[in-house]
C-alpha cells in the first residue's frame, strides 16, 4: 500500500523577518489525506503564536519498502517544581549518560531559540556540526504507526509528537541524547531522551506564556560519520510503534516516586497507618514498651491465645511434627492434624466436610473465585469484607452489589439480573459495625432463585449463637447456608481459614481453589492450637456467655455516658466521623492505658472513622466499666461535648 508523507509549515512576516508559527509531520494512507490536510491547515491558522500568513503543505508518495519501523522510547516523568528544577534535572540526566559538560550544553541551549531546526552538537567538544547553523537541522519524515482508531485532529498532541521525534532522533547513528523545549507559549513541558533512559518528560522547563523553545541533538562519534547521521535525521522515513497518546500511563523518573506521593497523600489525609509492637500475648492486658494497656482491639474473643491447653497442644505438635508442613497438601501430602481439624470443624458446623486454607483472606479468595465462573452472577453485600470483595474481583462472574442487609434490594437485583446460576455472599457478622446478616431471608432468596448461599463467619464462630456455633445457631435454623467460611485466627486463637459444606463442594474446592492448591499448608502448631481451641469452645460454652455479658456491660456503660453504641456481636463501633479526630482520640487513649484502634478509610467510608472495640471473654467487668468511662471522657474532651 502506497503511503504519503505530509508536511505542514506555517510562518508569518513580522518586521521584515520570517517568523516560524507551526509545523507538523504525518505519514498517511491515501484515504487519510483530506481529513488530515484540513486538520493541519486549521492548526496553522489557529495557533497560540498567532495567525500564519504563509502555509506550505507538501505531500509526497512513499513506497512501503522505504519505511523503517522502530519502537517508541519508554516514557517516564520528572516532576519539576520550577523551570530551574527542570533544567537542573536535565543536567543530572546528562551526567548519568557520561556527559561531563552538561552545564555548558544547557548554556548553549538558549542559542537554539531563534533556530527553525535543531542544533547538532558534539557532546564532548561542543562543536557545532549542523551544516546551516542559522537554520539548524530538521528531523523529518516520521509519524506514529497507524492504529485502527486513528483520527485526524487539528490540536497539537505535544506529548505524542515529541515521542515520535525523540524516538527517531536517538535511533540516528551516533546520537546519544536529545534535549527539547517546545516553543509553544502554552506548553511548558520539555524532555531529555536517550537510548539508555528512554523519553524523560520534564514537567516544567519554562514559565507559562514564554515563546522560547529549541532542541539539541548530542552527537558522539567520528566526524566522517556526521553526514550519515544527518541523512538519517532528514531523509529516513520512520513509523514509530506503540506510541502512547497521553502521559497518564507514563513511568516516573524515580520508580519509587508514585509510592512516595501516595504515602504523602495518606499522611495529609490522616490515613497513614503505623504499627505498635506488643511485648506480650494479646490477652485482656498487654504490655507495650513496659506500659500496661487494656487491650480493646484484638479479635481474641474467647481469650484462648494464652490458654494453657492451647499452648501445650501447639508445643506438642512442634515436638511431634516439626515447625512446618513442607509444601502444598496436594504435592507433599497431609498431616493427620490437617484431616483431624477438618473433620472436627465440619462436625462443629454440622456439615459433611471442610477444607483448610492458610488465612481467612485466602479462604474467601479461593472459594469465591472458584465458584464465580464465567456465566454466573455473585450478589455481594455492600459492606462485605475486603477479602470477599477481592474474591469477587478474581472470579469470572458478574458482580452485583446490593444495599447493606437490604433483602428487598437484594431480591430486586436478583430478579433484574435473572441469573441462571450464582452465589449470594455476605459477612455473618460485619466486621466494622458488629451487626448480623439476615441469614433466614438470604437462604430463602437463594432457594427461590436457585442460587448458592455463603456466609463468612470470621467474627461469628465462638461469638454468636447460644453456645458460639455461629449464625445458624443464632437464628435457631434447622438448615444452614451452602457454604460456611470461617477463620481460625479469632475466637479459635490460631491462624488459618476454612470452608465447610457438602462433600461435593469440598471436592470441587480441593481441585479448583487456587489459594489452596498453590499454597504451602498450615504448620503443625497452628493446626493443633486451633483444634484444641475448638475443643475448649465445644466443651465450655460458658466462655461465650462471659463474652456476651462483657459486651453488654461495656455497651451499657458507654450509653450511660452519652456515647451511643449498639452491637449484636462482640464488635462495638464508636463512631467519630473525622479521620484526624479519630486518630487523636486513639492516641490519647493509648497514653491513658487503653489500646483501641482508629478505623479509617478505605476500611470504612470517608467521614465515618470510628474506634472499633472488640471485647474478650477474659476482660473483667471492672476493667470494661473503667475503660468506658475513660473513652467517653476523652471523646467529649476532643469533640468539645462536655
Amino acid at each position: 500500500m502506497v503511503l504519503y508523507s505530509m508536511k505542514m509549515r506555517a510562518s508569518r512576516q513580522e518586521n521584515g523577518q520570517n517568523q516560524h508559527i507551526s509545523g507538523a509531520e504525518k505519514i498517511l494512507a491515501e484515504k487519510e489525506l483530506g481529513e488530515n490536510a484540513a486538520a493541519l491547515l486549521s492548526r496553522a491558522l489557529h495557533h497560540a503564536k498567532g495567525r500564519a500568513d504563509f502555509i506550505n503543505l507538501k505531500i509526497e508518495a512513499t513506497e512501503p519498502d522505504e519505511i523503517t519501523y522502530i519502537d517508541a522510547l519508554p516514557v517516564s516523568t520528572f516532576h519539576a517544581a520550577t523551570p530551574e528544577d527542570g533544567q537542573q534535572a536535565i543536567c543530572k540526566f546528562l551526567n548519568k549518560l557520561g556527559i561531563q559538560n552538561a552545564a555548558a550544553i544547557m548554556h548553549e541551549f538558549k542559542n537554539t531559540y531563534a533556530m527553525r531546526g535543531a542544533m547538532l552538537l558534539d557532546a564532548d567538544t561542543l562543536e557545532r556540526l549542523e551544516p546551516d547553523q542559522e537554520r539548524g537541522l530538521r528531523a523529518t519524515y516520521m509519524d506514529a504507526a497507524h492504529t485502527p482508531n486513528r483520527q485526524a485532529d487539528d490540536c497539537k498532541n505535544h506529548f505524542q509528537e515529541a515521542i515520535v521525534l525523540a524516538s527517531k532522533v536517538v535511533h540516528a547513528p551516533h546520537i546519544i541524547a536529545e534535549i527539547c523545549m517546545s516553543d509553544d507559549p502554552d506548553y511548558v513541558t520539555g524532555y531529555v531522551a536517550a537510548p539508555s533512559i528512554g523519553y524523560m518528560r520534564i514537567t516544567r522547563l519554562k514559565a507559562m506564556g514564554c515563546p522560547d523553545g529549541g532542541r539539541i541533538f548530542l552527537y558522539r562519534g567520528p566526524h566522517e560519520d556526521v553526514p550519515a547521521c544527518i541523512s538519517y535525521l532528514e531523509n529516513k522515513k520512520v513509523l514509530v510503534r506503540n506510541v502512547p497518546s497521553t502521559p497518564q500511563a507514563a513511568w516516573t523518573a524515580d520508580s519509587w516516586e508514585p509510592l512516595k506521593k501516595n504515602l504523602e497523600q495518606r499522611q495529609r489525609a490522616k490515613l497513614y497507618r503505623k504499627m505498635k509492637t506488643i511485648d506480650t500475648p494479646q490477652c485482656a492486658h498487654i504490655a507495650v514498651k513496659g506500659q500496661d494497656l487494656l487491650m480493646l482491639a484484638s479479635n481474641n474473643y474467647l481469650g484462648l491465645i494464652d490458654e494453657a491447653r492451647v499452648k501445650a497442644a501447639a508445643i506438642s505438635a512442634v515436638t511431634s511434627y516439626g515447625t512446618g508442613s513442607g509444601g502444598s497438601r496436594l504435592t507433599t501430602g497431609n498431616l493427620f492434624l490437617h484431616e483431624s481439624l477438618e473433620t472436627h470443624l465440619a462436625a462443629f458446623k454440622k456439615k459433611q466436610a471442610a477444607l483448610l486454607f492458610n488465612t481467612g483472606y485466602m479462604a474467601n479468595l479461593g472459594i469465591i473465585s472458584a465458584l464465580g465462573t464465567k456465566h454466573s452472577v455473585i450478589f455481594s453485600d455492600e459492606l462485605n469484607h475486603a477479602s470477599i470483595i477481592d474474591g469477587c474481583r478474581l472470579s469470572q462472574a458478574r458482580i452485583i452489589v446490593y444495599r447493606h442487609n437490604d433483602m428487598a434490594d437484594l431480591e430486586a437485583r436478583i430478579r433484574s439480573a435473572a441469573p441462571s446460576s450464582g452465589l449470594i455472599v455476605s459477612d455473618a457478622v460485619f466486621s466494622m459495625d458488629g451487626d448480623i446478616a439476615n441469614l433466614p431471608q438470604i437462604m430463602k432468596l437463594a432457594k427461590k432463585y436457585h442460587l448458592l448461599s455463603m456466609m463468612d463467619e470470621a467474627h461469628a464462630t465462638g461469638v454468636i449463637g447460644r453456645t458460639g456455633h455461629g449464625i445458624v445457631e443464632y437464628y435457631g435454623l434447622e438448615e444452614s447456608p451452602d457454604i460456611l467460611m470461617g477463620t481460625l485466627s479469632k475466637a479459635l486463637a490460631s491462624e488459618g481459614g476454612f470452608a465447610c459444606g457438602s462433600q461435593l463442594l469440598i471436592n470441587y474446592l480441593r481441585n479448583t481453589a487456587r489459594s489452596f492448591i498453590f499454597s504451602t499448608s498450615l504448620a503443625p502448631a497452628s493446626l493443633a492450637a486451633a483444634e484444641m481451641a475448638l475443643s475448649v469452645l465445644a466443651a465450655e460454652p460458658e466462655c461465650v456467655v462471659r463474652l456476651r455479658n462483657n459486651t453488654r456491660c461495656f455497651c451499657r456503660t458507654l450509653n450511660e455516658e452519652g456515647i451511643s453504641v449498639k452491637t449484636d456481636s462482640a464488635i462495638i463501633p464508636i463512631l467519630i466521623g473525622d479521620e484526624g479526630r479519630a486518630m487523636d482520640i486513639a492516641q490519647r487513649l493509648f497514653e491513658e492505658g487503653i489500646f483501641l484502634t482508629a478505623i479509617r478509610y478505605p476500611t470504612v467510608k470517608k467521614g465515618s472513622a470510628r474506634l472499633r472495640a472488640a471485647i474478650m471473654a477474659t476482660h473483667t467487668e471492672s476493667d470494661l466499666i473503667a475503660a468506658a468511662h475513660k473513652i467517653a471522657a476523652i471523646i467529649k474532651e476532643r469533640t468539645g461535648d462536655k
